[in-house]
């Protein structure tokens, strides 16, 4: 697979490569790599192999996979962490791993059957009969051993000691997960099978959608409730200001006040995308590097508080949200916020928790120390639907958000419509629509995916629209301003199969428009069009040989149209004086002639007359 060295963005990316399939699989087991790379050095025999032994390399990917569960659906981010709650090894009983939610009172027990071919991974099942080795019921009874006598191992031992030892053991309930293949059979009899427990599988597309979709965008582990630590020290009015106000919308309550730098780094550290659902945008690492920068500045190099002078602060939407001044301590706080989203100030949250990231292991209290961040907090009374809190976002970002502006494009992020493209573009072929700006920058980071799998927005629309002969969208500005895409038919298959074998295209004629130092115009997306009409039907061939064969006849084809253009067409012409002999010539000029309006038709008109010549 090619790299690319730079975020595709609008239609000017010189920089795409052709992807080789199966794009999901291999992101997926690139993401197990860098989880096995996290592993210490204790866990270094284990996780890290030589590159020789296939298959010690295949048991470490096996096991980095329940790692990625963990990770993902529990947030444990810390490698010994997660270790510690996998139990696969010789003796578990058919359990591989474990997790035991205090919140929610559940016992997870975890069987997986990681396949390390793509075709596996995605056709192999579980069998019945390794379901039936799970010996839940002796495991949780306190039995030391299976029905053969062989002792279970001590992860096992671990797993049953901190079972007897909740406090409040009899409110649990377990739940079976299967990160295996599994179909044609009923949750009921799944849950006759295993001895009456509740039984969840995680197929290869349960996977592909909750486990490697969520890590690379930065958006799993939905916090639910979190707590704040306040500072009163300083503070002569007490902790906070609040008041409810009356809009169109809801009632609302706003509560403003100082919190915590670090509490705000250590929140968007852990939760991520997840607490920026409702915001027009994700991480702007690039596009904000100025603010970035700024903020950077005042945290680093000043040991006082003039972060809580010169940055606008953040805004935080809230279910409910608490704040007890009497918690036992002395000049202390506590503020609770319950399903939090950051809807305003994302830039400064992300900011700070990269800062806290790469100091975590330098003393970050020390870096923010006694510097606030100033925090308010909108809590919807009543009427907190879905489409409440979309309206009251977009209203509170149109008229407060000056830090980094937020574009048209923007605040159509959330709608339906961009998030059924995200979906099926990821799932058809492996691309990750961009629709928020900077939404897999944590993948990024993190080195799970690389830059070539991102498809920037506006690209994949003139993209989408150009190889399906929509022409005048696909070379028109402002393209999220004039149009509301209610043509875009999410359920034609065929239509994002020809999307798939334009984007190819438009890798292989981008760089020969790079190599000529020529600007990409109505021509190249023209050129993606004529490529579809005349070589779709063969089939979604993306192979580079085949693609560049074709892009020579369609080039014939191209010069062909121009120059019965320039003899036969009135449109695209002007005279023009000839310096050397003074007279009036005629000339043609392609521009003009892209913007006629009768360029489309010629174009289809002339495909559909001369789509069968002899030009091999």
């Amino acid at each position: 697979m090619k790299s690319c060295s730079c975020v595709c963005r609008g239609t000017h990316c010189a920089h795409i490569q052709l992807i080789s399939e199966p794009m999901k699989y291999d992101i997926l087991i690139n993401i197990l790599d860098k989880l096995r790379a996290e592993a210490s050095e204790k866990h270094s025999s284990r996780y890290h192999p030589a590159s020789s032994e296939l298959e010690k390399i295949n048991n470490a990917r096996s096991r980095a996979f329940i790692h990625l569960y963990l990770k993902v659906l529990f947030g444990i981010f810390d490698f010994d962490e997660r270790e510690k709650q996998i139990t696969d090894n010789s003796y578990d009983g058919g359990i591989d791993g474990y997790y035991i939610d205090e919140d929610k009172k559940i016992i997870y027990l975890i069987q997986s059957k990681f396949r390390t071919t793509v075709k596996n991974f995605e056709s192999k099942e579980i069998t019945l009969d390794e379901v039936l080795t799970m010996d839940v019921n002796r495991i949780l009874e306190g039995e030391d051993c299976d029905e053969n006598g062989n002792t279970y191992n001590g992860k096992i031992k671990q797993l049953q000691r901190e079972v007897s030892q909740l406090p409040d053991v009899a409110r649990y309930s377990y739940k079976l997960v299967l990160l295996a293949n599994l179909t044609n059979v009923s949750p009921s009899k799944l849950k006759q099978l295993t001895g009456g427990y509740a039984v969840e599988v995680f197929d290869f597309e349960k996977s592909y959608e909750r486990l490697v979709f969520p890590i690379i965008s930065g958006n799993y582990f939905t916090a639910s409730d979190i707590s704040i630590p306040i500072d009163l020290s300083n503070k002569n009015a007490g902790s906070k200001i609040s008041y409810t106000v009356k809009t169109k919308i809801s009632d609302c309550e706003i509560t403003v006040l100082f919190a915590p730098t670090i509490e705000i780094a250590k929140i968007m550290n852990k939760y991520k995308n997840s607490i920026l659902k409702y915001n027009p945008r994700s991480y702007l690492e690039l596009e904000g590097k100025s603010v970035n920068d700024a903020i950077r500045e005042t945290i680093l190099n000043t040991q006082t508080n003039e972060f809580a002078l010169y940055n606008n602060g953040i805004t935080m939407l809230s279910d409910e949200t608490y704040i007890n001044e009497k918690i036992g301590q002395k000049n202390k706080a506590q503020l609770t916020i319950k399903n939090p989203q950051i809807i305003n100030g994302g830039q400064t949250s992300f900011t700070l928790s990269r800062i806290y990231e790469e100091n975590k292991d330098k003393n970050p209290e020390k870096i923010f120390q006694e510097k606030e961040v100033l925090l308010k907090v909108i809590t919807l009374i009543d009427n907190n639907s879905h489409e409440n809190k979309l309206q009251l976002i977009d209203e509170i970002s149109n008229a407060t958000n000056k830090q980094t502006q937020v574009l048209n494009a923007d605040r159509f992020a959330n709608e339906l419509l961009h998030q059924k493209i995200q979906k099926k573009v990821f799932d058809k072929y492996g691309l990750l629509y961009d629709r928020k700006r900077g939404e897999f920058a944590d993948g990024l980071n993190n080195g799970y995916i690389n830059k070539e799998c991102i498809v920037e927005r506006n690209l994949f629309l003139r993209l989408f629209y150009a190889s399906n002969g929509k022409l005048h969208k696909g070379v028109q500005k402002k393209l999220f301003q004039k149009n509301d895409f209610a043509d875009l038919d999410i359920n034609n298959d065929e239509c994002f199969d020809r999307f798939f074998l334009g984007f190819h295209v438009f890798a292989r004629l981008v760089n020969d428009i790079t190599a000529s130092t020529k600007k990409i115009g109505a021509d190249l997306y023209t050129k993606i069009y004529v490529y579809n009409k005349m070589f779709f039907s063969e089939g979604l061939i993306t192979d580079e040989k085949a693609i560049m064969a074709n892009i020579k006849k369609v080039e014939l084809i191209w010069q062909l149209f121009l120059q019965d253009r320039k003899e036969n067409s009135l449109h695209g012409k002007r005279m023009r004086i000839d310096k050397s002999t003074g007279e009036s010539v005629v000339i043609f000029s392609e521009i003009k002639y892209f913007q006629s309006n009768v360029f489309e038709k010629d174009i289809v008109n002339f495909l559909n007359t001369n789509i069968h010549l002899d030009i091999a």
